[in-house]
């Protein structure tokens, strides 16, 4: 049976509409993770983890570290910088380590060292990390062989030496079978040319330093035998998904550095609420159809990698291209599969989070400025933004890979270029059981005693306690500590009465947000006889206001309430004539300072300027040299 052809073209544009409406709701939901700042005039609270308030905090947290790239807890060295000056008690580190584990807790990793014993250690101590050939130019060149770590107690250093020394007298004195057998043991692993190094015909003479880094060498050989070929227990990081990230690391060449150049001064353009000298021309087009009016104009740009752009300009001009199908057009030919649309736009608008954040605010909430922009405007600034960074990737990939295939396998070649990532070295690995042997007192003959599933079971412990795990404990004691104080301190008051009488010397009303919670709980402090309340600053009252010296309506509520009413400040007939004074004034004096700020920008004008007033910003500087107190 044959399909008619007006049946199959009907087919196609219903699946490639689907595909767009799909398109539409993906770039909608990534959205939701740029900046939601509205004006710094109106109500500014904002939740910068407002897409995961779903989530636990800590979960959310960490989404958010892995989406926008930043940290999710302090560093651990600050952590124990605040656990060695007291805001960190070690009994609270201890309480939120062991809740956290549970009835894990109690489990052995080795003889006669717990999982909570082996974690604490881990959260106590400063353990070096770092590249293979750093650590191993570190336990050359230092003291690492030679003295135990100072932060040991002397006690559990002179057992880990007295172990050491009666394992190795046992083993060379045994005049049993078993003895020799032990000391050819010790041969194959290595003790009998760490003895020889050391000078075993004069063992007895061997004074406690020298026992010591005898002690710490063969603890290192031991480390080094034991992680010997076990297998990585953590999971690779995931590869970057955007094609500038895999370029960046096959070759070094950060093409967002030349799209930023030219996008956020477009966006500028756009986004001008009346300051610019030169507004953009066809701004009430869109976003996207400004952008191709604009390079459109003979001319071009001087930039190599902007020289195909009036072809692909005139392509989407001359094809009637939407700005939709444009940006799927732009995915297809970087070859990003549909599953892949989601994390990959996410990626892209976070590339220069601010910028899409205004386009989307000034977009969703136009009645906060006074020029808006159209409806659909972030899907345009998305449009455009790939449409750049398709040119930036085949200039770079051309001159730095030598790559002049199509767009959609330059990620291929990128990771190939790249290479697999190395796993942990044996070094790497071993120092770390190196560093904890010697604060948990793990002499070199318990380790030596360790059989294969043991090597593994403690390694891969240690290696699943990652840092961004110790970080998020550090945090719950942190936090612990805030927690105990703050309740200790209403446990100590509860008893006592408000210090007023009868009735408040003054009662004050303050917004909920931070700034005027802290001048609320300083009133407080400072007056005790006074009364303040809490509430939403806009006290339940949704406007749009505009003083009568304002130009322009702002509307006074939270975010994610829209108002419903216009208020304006009216002027009384009395004092009408001084108003119209007043603002006439004003106009006068915002062209003035309008006119100055173009001015101070221009090339003649602004060296003029410069040469002018600028000599009069030396006066406060002098000034400020001479009377420093001033």
């Amino acid at each position: 049976m044959t399909v008619p052809a007006r049946a199959t073209t009907d087919n196609t544009r219903l699946s490639l509409t689907n595909d767009l409406d799909h398109l539409r709701e993906v770039v909608e939901h990534a959205a939701h993770l740029l900046p939601e700042q509205g004006p710094i005039t109106v109500f500014i609270h904002h939740n910068t983890l407002h897409a995961f308030e779903e989530l636990p905090f800590h979960e959310g947290v960490k989404k958010g570290s892995r989406i926008f790239g930043c940290q999710p807890y302090l560093g651990e060295d600050q952590y124990r910088e605040e656990l060695r000056r007291g805001r960190i008690q070690f009994a609270d580190l201890h309480s939120v380590l062991a809740e956290d584990l549970g009835k894990r807790a109690d489990q052995k990793i080795l003889p006669g060292c717990t999982r909570l014993e082996l974690r604490l250690a881990m959260l106590q101590y400063p353990l070096r990390f770092g590249p293979t050939e750093e650590l191993i130019w570190f336990v050359a060149e230092t003291d690492a062989l030679k003295r135990i770590r100072p932060d040991v107690s002397s006690a559990m250093r002179g057992r880990m030496i007295a172990e050491t020394r009666r394992w190795v007298m046992r083993d060379l004195r045994g005049g049993n079978e078993s003895g020799r057998e032990s000391a050819a043991a010790s041969r194959a692993n290595g003790t009998a040319s760490l003895l020889e190094k050391f000078g075993i015909s004069r063992i007895e003479e061997w004074s406690e330093p020298t026992w010591e880094a005898f002690t710490l060498q063969a603890l290192w050989r031991e480390c080094v035998e034991g992680v010997h070929g076990l297998p990585e227990f953590t999971l690779p990081p995931s590869p970057p998904l955007r094609h500038r990230d895999l370029l960046m690391q096959a070759a070094g060449v950060d093409t967002d550095l030349v799209v930023h150049d030219v996008l956020i001064r477009f966006c500028a353009a756009f986004l001008d609420q009346g300051l610019a000298h030169w507004p953009l021309p066809g701004r009430e087009q869109g976003f996207y159809q400004a952008f191709l009016n604009l390079y459109r104009l003979p001319g071009g740009s001087p930039h190599r990698w902007l020289r195909g752009l009036a072809l692909e300009v005139a392509r989407l001009r001359d094809s009637h291209v939407e700005p939709l199908a444009c940006l799927r057009q732009s995915l297809d030919l970087l070859g990003v599969s549909e599953a892949e649309w989601p994390s990959f736009l996410s990626a892209t608008l976070l590339a220069l989070p601010g910028w899409g954040g205004m386009v989307r605010q000034i977009e969703t909430r136009g009645d906060r400025v006074p020029r808006p922009v159209p409806e659909g405007s972030l899907i345009e600034f998305l449009a455009v933004r790939l449409l750049l960074e398709r040119l930036a990737l085949e200039q770079a990939a051309r001159e730095e890979l030598g790559y002049r295939g199509p767009l959609a396998g330059l990620r291929d070649e990128a990771r190939q270029r790249t290479g697999l990532r190395e796993p942990p070295s044996t070094e790497q690995r071993a120092f770390v059981v190196f560093q904890l042997a010697q604060v948990l007192g793990w002499s070199p003959p318990l380790l030596g005693r360790l059989g294969l599933q043991e090597w593994t079971t403690l390694v891969g412990e240690i290696e699943s306690f990652s840092a961004l795990e110790r970080r998020r404990l550090f945090h719950l004691a942190y936090e612990r500590r805030f927690v105990t104080r703050s309740l200790d301190a209403l446990a100590l008051h509860r008893r006592r009465g408000p210090e007023t009488g009868e009735r408040p010397r003054f009662q004050v009303v303050c917004c909920l947000d931070e700034r005027e919670e802290s001048f609320r709980r300083h009133i407080e402090e400072i007056a005790p006889d006074a009364e303040t309340f809490g509430a939403a600053g806009f006290y339940g009252v949704a406007m749009y206001y505009r003083g009568a010296a304002d130009a322009h309506f702002v509307p006074l509520c939270p975010i994610v309430v829209r108002p419903r009413h216009w208020v304006s400040e009216q002027v009384e007939e009395d004092h009408a004539e001084i108003h119209d004074r007043r603002s006439r004034a004003r106009r006068v004096l915002g062209r003035v300072g309008h006119r100055f700020h173009v001015a101070s920008r221009t090339f003649a004008l602004g060296a003029l300027i410069a040469a002018g007033v600028g000599v009069l910003a030396s006066i406060p500087l002098v000034a400020a040299v001479l009377f420093p107190r001033l």
